[in-house]
């Protein structure tokens, strides 16, 4: 899951993006500047390790509930570049909606916020040579209006709902008339950054062989291109080879990508965007894992260029450092947590009653798994708001921990509303809905037991589901901890009714490297909203509604506040402690790598360099062109 932003003023993102997002970069230290000296060089393969259990399994850009990792929407966008995105100002060292990164320019914004112009970057061709142009824009506007049901990033009244009519106003400039005013720091932030251009000249086929032409423009046409698509990004082992997925505007193009969910990218030669967004390397690959030993094996015997140790061995990181490494852990602007299954077939009315997500909440000791499991290296998640990096979206009560680890606490919530704890199980023994019993739907003698589908492949997530479940013990909580590869996890994990097979599970965790990365503002619409594609534990309430849609509507930083301070006492999930994204061990000579939070990466900007004093058979000489590192010539 992805995406992030912080701040410094309570400023419109139209106006303030940098200012806003200078606190994220600057106080979390996430601009990895790298060591200096050396002369760069052009050419080289970087292996990159992506996260335990993370195989990246899907590469349309429109993806469905239960493929939205980030680590799949990492490689999309570098293949497919983004429209709007949080994108690093190198010169200032800032995040920002659009820059060289970006298919998208200042978007602007009209009539009382009610309408929005898109201009695109001119000159930009697709890798057959057909320009990018507003109609690529309008091709993924009508497809996902025409399925947004199955499109992971809907939520209700959001894209595609709030856009009441989509023009063109000329080649390279759209503009969206809104269903009414909207926030423009919310609205850029986390409306404008789904938007991609996808190449309706090649796709707009209904079924395969069959004509393009503009078959998006009808509701049926845009569901039989649609399908057709789909169709073919489920087929995994053919990737590397179908043509649909080699007509890219991105600066790299795809080499392979195997069932096991190891891809590998070259540099796209027929690039047009920006020169300083021309790739540097030969070749980059994103080796997977099964888990972090294994990884960490790797890496130590030298066959990972960018990894990450597991936070359990931070002490010995001077081995890594003496062997040509630095280390850099990378924070994420996220909230970490275990989702609640409001629907659960067994543990739905369980879920459905707030003291009993009060008393488990009381039982997850932040500190002590941050301290014991994560090395110091996870802060605590207190509501949907991070608590860190600081930004203008923290009250100052979300930085209130509202159920601080208490275990006599937890018990007394129980006993109070008709719990009695026997051979370590809590049982109901006052049924009924009154303000001392168990609550609707609650049988006499229900035990308390809960199911918890959780990602394998982690030390640290073991660890700390065991903690979980021996902490919950003490209050005649029962938790059983059934754990699967992430993304079997993500698949289990979808909204479901209680009617449905499958809908047996009460809680699930996917969140070893942060459960949820935020767009630019943190608002909730995706996550806790009714009927939110990324709801996965179908959450429902009124006001929580009501506030989530102030986020959307009013400039005013107080509506991010009340949602912010509302959910965190609310509970439609379990907080649990938000780790960095990972501590990453990085080559020395492998530079340009920034950790931006938004856990995104550009290696497009990487390179590497050669001592200056070392000896070649073979001289290259380069220079610099607008910050690009260019080879000039190649002698003997």
């Amino acid at each position: 899951m992805r995406s992030l932003r912080s701040a410094a003023a309570a400023l419109l993102l139209l106006a303030a993006v940098p200012t806003a997002l200078t606190g994220c970069v600057r106080e979390g230290g996430r601009i990895d500047m790298g060591p200096t000296g050396g002369t760069p060089v052009e050419g080289g393969t970087a292996t990159m390790a992506l996260p335990p259990a993370a195989t990246p399994n899907w590469i349309f850009p429109i993806s469905p509930p239960g493929y939205g990792g980030s680590y799949n929407y990492g490689i999309q966008s570098l293949l497919f570049t983004p429209v709007y995105d949080a994108v690093q100002d190198k010169e200032k060292g800032e995040l920002t909606t659009h820059g060289p990164g970006t298919l998208g320019l200042e978007p602007r914004y009209g009539d009382g916020n009610t309408t929005v112009t898109v201009p695109l970057r001119k000159g930009v061709t697709w890798s057959d040579g057909t320009p990018v142009t507003a109609r690529d824009l309008e091709f993924w506007f009508r497809l996902v209006k025409a399925n947004k049901a199955v499109w992971s990033a809907y939520s209700v009244g959001t894209m595609p709902d709030n856009v009441k009519r989509f023009e063109t106003l000329d080649d390279h400039t759209v503009r969206l008339h809104l269903t009414r005013a909207y926030n423009p720091d919310w609205f850029t932030a986390n409306q404008l950054t789904l938007m991609r251009a996808l190449p309706q000249h090649a796709w707009d086929a209904r079924t395969d062989g069959g004509e393009i032409d503009d078959w998006d423009r009808t509701p049926e046409g845009a569901k039989a291109v649609f399908a057709r698509l789909t169709k073919h990004a489920k087929s995994l082992g053919s990737y590397g080879s179908d043509p649909l997925w080699q007509t890219v505007n991105g600066p790299w193009k795809l080499a392979g990508w195997r069932d096991s969910g190891q891809v590998t990218i070259v540099p796209n030669e027929k690039y047009t965007g920006p020169r300083s967004e021309r790739p540097h390397l030969d070749k980059v690959v994103f080796k997977p894992f099964t888990t972090a030993d294994s990884e960490y094996n790797v890496l130590r015997s030298g066959g990972v260029d960018y990894g990450y140790i597991p936070p359990s061995v931070m002490a010995q990181k001077e081995k890594f450092e003496a062997k040509g490494y630095r280390v850099d852990p990378w924070e994420g602007w996220a909230a970490t947590y275990i989702v609640y299954n409001f629907n659960s077939t067994h543990g739905g009315p369980l879920m459905g009653q707030l003291y009993i997500r009060q008393a488990m909440q009381h039982l997850v000791d932040q500190k002590a798994m941050s301290e014991v499991v994560w090395q110091g290296s996870a802060t605590p998640t207190l509501g949907p708001v991070p608590v860190t990096p600081k930004s203008q979206y923290l009250s100052e009560a979300m930085e209130k921990n509202h159920y601080p680890y208490d275990v006599d606490k937890a018990r007394r919530l129980l006993a109070a509303h008709g719990w009695r704890v026997e051979d370590g199980t809590a049982r109901c023994v006052r049924p009924g809905t009154g303000e001392d019993q168990c609550g609707k739907g609650i049988g006499k003698n229900t035990p308390l037991e809960l199911t918890l589908l959780s990602q394998s492949g982690s030390t640290e997530t073991t660890n700390m589901m065991q903690e979980l479940k021996s902490s919950l013990s003490k209050a005649g909580i029962e938790l059983t901890v059934r754990q699967q590869p992430l993304n079997s996890v993500l698949g289990n994990s979808v909204p479901c009714t209680a009617k449905d097979p499958g809908c047996d599970w009460d809680m699930s965790f996917f969140g070893t490297a942060g459960s949820w990365y935020y767009p630019l503002n943190p608002s909730g619409e995706q996550l806790f909203s009714t009927g939110a594609s990324a709801n996965f534990g179908n959450y429902s309430d009124k006001k929580a509604d009501r506030v989530i849609r102030a986020v959307q509507y009013s400039p005013d930083m107080k509506a991010v506040h009340e949602y912010g301070e509302y959910l965190a006492e609310q509970l439609p999930v379990m907080w649990m402690p938000n780790p960095a994204y990972q501590v990453s061990v990085i080559r020395n000579d492998l530079r340009g790598v920034s950790q931006n939070p938004t856990v995104t990466f550009a290696p497009q900007h990487w390179y590497y360099v050669k001592k200056d004093d070392e000896k070649h058979g073979e001289r290259q000489v380069e220079r610099h062109v607008e910050g690009h590192v260019e080879k000039k010539g190649a002698e003997q």
